[in-house]
């Protein structure tokens, strides 16, 4: 009965212990792998993360992320050659795969109904 309090008050228990050990498994990379999927792991944090939906969503991201890592490492493929030129733009890719709704879409969506609202209001 308490760990259903708990898991309500602070979230569900096993996605924080499927998250710390993702975080392990990252831990664990070799150079430079380990540092790359880390500067990743920060950028999808403060681009937004995902909004809609189940938290598992997140945590398969970061599994299939890890996957994808412990992959390259053990075959020995060039950061470079997993990424391409544009970082960012991989890192856009992976993320989208797995979003349902992100944070920025609520204010595209604010933004779009504010500024028809204001067509309408000019055509009256």
């Amino acid at each position: 009965m308490a760990a259903k309090w708990i898991e309500f008050l602070t979230g569900s228990l096993d996605d924080k212990k499927a998250y710390r050990q993702y975080k392990a498994r990252i831990a664990a990379l070799p150079e430079p792998y380990k540092t790359a999927a880390s500067a990743f792991e920060r950028y999808f944090m403060y681009n937004g993360g995902i909004t809609d939906g189940d938290p598992g969503v997140m945590i398969t991201m970061l599994n299939d992320f890890a996957d994808l890592w412990e992959r390259a490492a053990a075959d020995k493929t060039p950061v470079d050659e997993i990424v391409g030129d544009d970082p960012v733009d991989f890192a856009e890719a992976f993320a989208a795969a797995y979003a349902g709704k992100r944070w920025i879409d609520k204010e595209r969506t604010r933004l779009t109904d504010t500024i028809r609202g204001l067509k309408t209001e000019e055509e009256r």
